[in-house]
């Protein structure tokens, strides 16, 4: 009998942590952010798909602010949500990153997969910066290729 291949991007950090307590008097600036992943993408036709590996980045560009990221959630193509990563806000110290890994053989994404993040920070801070980074190697072959957050609200 073949075991099943635990898929690391469901316990790739322990977010607990990093919990932050956010006191809703504090004066923080509210976005949300939205990011494009690939989970998978076509080659060579519609018919045929290449998984990929994803790493999606977290980062605080702030050089003096910690900044708190409230929800990191995960949708399929189709839109419907595939996993939430944290249930309490995390925070991020000044110039600090974290990841979340998208195993290449976690396709529950498909090839139009995508987070929404909302995110508290300081007043005149720097916006948080959300990346994706997708990478297979496939024989003697490579590909990666990156895609960048939009702020939503």
């Amino acid at each position: 009998m073949k075991r099943k291949k635990k898929i690391s991007s469901i316990h790739t950090e322990n977010w607990s942590k990093r919990a932050a307590a956010i006191n809703d008097v504090d004066s923080l600036v509210y976005g949300k952010s939205y990011l494009s992943v690939y989970s998978q993408i076509y080659s060579i036709s519609g018919e045929k798909t290449q998984n990929l590996t994803a790493m999606v980045s977290l980062r605080n560009v702030s050089e003096t602010d910690t900044i708190y990221v409230l929800k990191a959630d995960y949708y399929d193509t189709h839109g419907k949500s595939i996993r939430r990563y944290f249930e309490h806000p995390i925070y991020l110290a000044p110039l600090e990153t974290t990841e979340i890994i998208i195993d290449q053989l976690d396709i529950y994404g498909g090839t139009g997969s995508n987070f929404i993040f909302e995110w508290k920070i300081p007043q005149n801070a720097p916006e948080p910066l959300f990346e994706g980074i997708m990478t297979s190697i496939l024989g003697i072959n490579g590909l990666s290729f990156t895609t960048e957050a939009r702020r939503l609200e």
